[in-house]
């Protein structure tokens, strides 16, 4: 398969770091990894969680950079030349037309969520947050996604700021955003993380999310730290792939992989004590998982707290980040196929990709108004149809066939040579926990995820 041979390699040490954590810091790492700490053991659900990514998350990210260095390539292509070079079926191409495809589909529904968060800091800003009550945040909420046109307008704004900073090129426009955007978001946390040790009740937070209860362990329990290990690190969906096509040849895998999960973990949570701080502050509201922690429980409190509107702001202006740099990632796999298979300059690939998944998200903001109660796949609306598909089968089943194929498929010196830098010890035991373990984990994961879809098909 011809293709023009990509040579952009990230022009500082520390981008890729920065961009993988950009692409893993995202909306559901803030409101969903700090409740299922907090309801799950605490410190003990937190243990396990790091050894969950141990087993799973480094060991599958580091199977996927490696694959992206070594043939400089986007994840499409990436497993192609890969595949020729191992002597492997090409069926194993598949990893990445899934990879690319399932950030498609995230993407479709993701810039619809993540425009809630501009509605968001224009309500701050305005105003609106001042004396909210649980029920007229949940009326504000509403408003909102019964409104079509508005829905749409911050789709279309999120999906064209996307399109921007991949059109720009992986140096001027990757890079020097996630350069720029990754430290403030770290920045605006902290501050946020001082506000909440001001007004809110922090010593509250930190109970609620880091008493060592090993009593509140369960399979269950250990089956959200095994998913969670997988899904926050971005793993599946080519953006990892296509980052690691961009990593200079002399930057230790392991080392890289190890800072990303470590600041993954923290800024999720840092952003769990902020925000629980705040609202164990607030008389008459308490904590929830999904979005109705972010967009309906924070801004009652940001609108009863001295400054809050002020805040308030910033908090969503920080959240929005966190979606932008995650966009961004889902985004370019698809960008740079179309930029090294068939040369189109990188407008244009966004442009197209981006006009793509705007179309697929209009079903997703429909969703929630105009086809309220229409089902589609198993049941569920078109929004929970697409994201089942891509976060419950697609990207678990990419993890897997990623650890198979690195672990099983990929000739030694292909890896040796990626991994040339690392301990001999640190590859000893990489190499086992990759062909055996992580595979198992993730498959289990997998089935977890499907199995009440598959009993309600074929049992009920």
């Amino acid at each position: 398969m011809k293709r023009l041979k990509q040579h952009v390699i990230w022009g500082q040490r520390g981008s890729f770091i920065l961009a993988a954590t950009g692409s893993a810091v995202g909306l559901g790492n803030i409101w969903k990894f700090p409740y299922i700490t907090g309801e799950n053991g605490g410190g003990a659900f937190v243990l396990m969680y790091l050894v969950c990514i141990l087993l799973i998350g480094i060991p599958i990210m580091m199977a996927e950079i490696l694959m992206g260095r070594r043939a400089r390539a986007n994840p499409i292509l990436a497993t192609a030349e890969l595949c020729e070079a191992a002597g492997a079926s090409r069926l194993w191409t598949g990893i990445g037309w899934m990879g690319a495809l399932a950030g498609l589909v995230i993407l479709s529904f993701y810039t619809v969520i993540a425009g809630w968060t501009l509605e968001y800091i224009v309500a701050a800003v305005s105003g609106e947050f001042t004396g909210l009550t649980g029920e007229t945040s949940k009326q504000l909420f509403d408003r909102l996604l019964a409104d079509p046109d508005k829905m749409l307008l911050w789709h279309t704004l999120f999906t064209l700021m996307t399109v921007v900073i991949l059109a720009l090129g992986v140096t001027r426009g990757l890079e020097s955003s996630v350069r720029v955007m990754m430290p403030l978001l770290f920045v605006l946390l902290l501050v946020l993380l001082g506000y909440a040790a001001v007004e809110g009740e922090f010593a509250t937070s930190l109970r609620f999310m880091f008493s060592f209860n090993p009593q509140d362990i369960s399979w269950e329990s250990a089956l959200i730290a095994m998913g969670h290990s997988f899904f926050t690190l971005s793993l599946g969906m080519g953006a990892i792939m296509a980052y690691g096509a961009y990593m200079p040849s002399n930057q230790s895998v392991s080392r890289t992989v190890l800072y990303v999960a470590l600041l993954d973990t923290l800024v999720a949570l840092v952003a769990g004590v902020t925000i629980f701080a705040l609202v164990f502050a607030t008389p008459g509201i308490s904590p929830g998982s999904g979005p109705g922690l972010m967009f309906v429980t924070l801004p009652v409190a940001f609108g009863n707290m001295s400054a809050g509107l002020v805040f308030g702001a910033v908090f969503f202006v920080m959240v929005m980040l966190a979606a932008w740099t995650s966009t961004i990632s889902l985004l370019e796999p698809g960008v740079a196929y179309l930029n090294e298979r068939f040369g189109f300059n990188r407008v244009a690939a966004s442009v197209l990709l981006g006009v793509v998944a705007w179309v697929m998200g209009l079903g997703s903001v429909w969703s929630f108004n105009e086809w309220s109660g229409k089902q589609f796949l198993w049941g569920k609306s078109y929004f929970d149809s697409m994201d089942f598909i891509a976060t419950n089968i697609m990207l678990p089943l990419g993890g897997v066939l990623i650890a198979l194929f690195v672990g099983w498929k990929l000739r030694d010196h292909h890896i040796l040579h990626e991994l040339v830098s690392e301990p001999p010890r640190l590859i000893r035991w990489w190499r086992p926990v990759l062909k055996f373990i992580s595979p198992i984990a993730v498959l289990v994961v997998l089935i977890n995820g499907i199995f009440p879809v598959l009993r309600a098909v074929f049992v009920e």
